[in-house]
């Protein structure tokens, strides 16, 4: 089920297709489950999230001229849905990723799931995200 490579766009297409927020939250945790952890050397306290009351690593940074982010979590429900954030902002452009936030997944239903601590830092990880390629506007850009 989720061992199929898909891109970013194609990702946001099938979970557009899933009517059923829990059908699409099942998909996210699946995919989750399949997905590489974080190498170690990201695991590291100067990469965690604050505010989170789980183990929790974001990082953003700059890969060939484009914008890479990687997250890991003790909560399977964090690393779906924060992972699916990364996932879908990698290699864009900063412009794209201007007005970036957790709209799409409070549209689905997917974040009404979650208890509200949870919820504050998916939409926390979405702001790290806007933030960054903010911060790197002339360097996170694809030709």
């Amino acid at each position: 089920m989720t061992s199929v490579r898909l891109s970013p766009e194609e990702l946001v297409l099938h979970l557009d297709q899933l009517r059923d927020p829990q059908r699409r939250f099942v998909y996210l945790v699946e995919r989750a489950r399949s997905r590489e952890p974080l190498p170690e050397r990201y695991r590291i306290d100067a990469n965690r999230v604050e505010g989170c009351q789980v183990r929790t690593w974001w990082v953003g940074e700059l890969r060939a001229g484009a914008c890479w982010f990687g997250l890991d979590s003790d909560a399977i429900t964090l690393k779906a849905l924060g992972g699916f954030l990364c996932e879908r902002a990698t290699a864009q452009s900063w412009r794209e990723q201007q007005d970036y936030d957790a709209d799409l997944l409070e549209r689905w239903g997917v974040l009404r799931q979650l208890a509200d601590n949870r919820r504050a830092t998916v939409v926390r990880l979405a702001t790290k995200i806007r933030d960054f390629a903010r911060g790197q506007s002339s360097g996170c850009a694809m030709s």
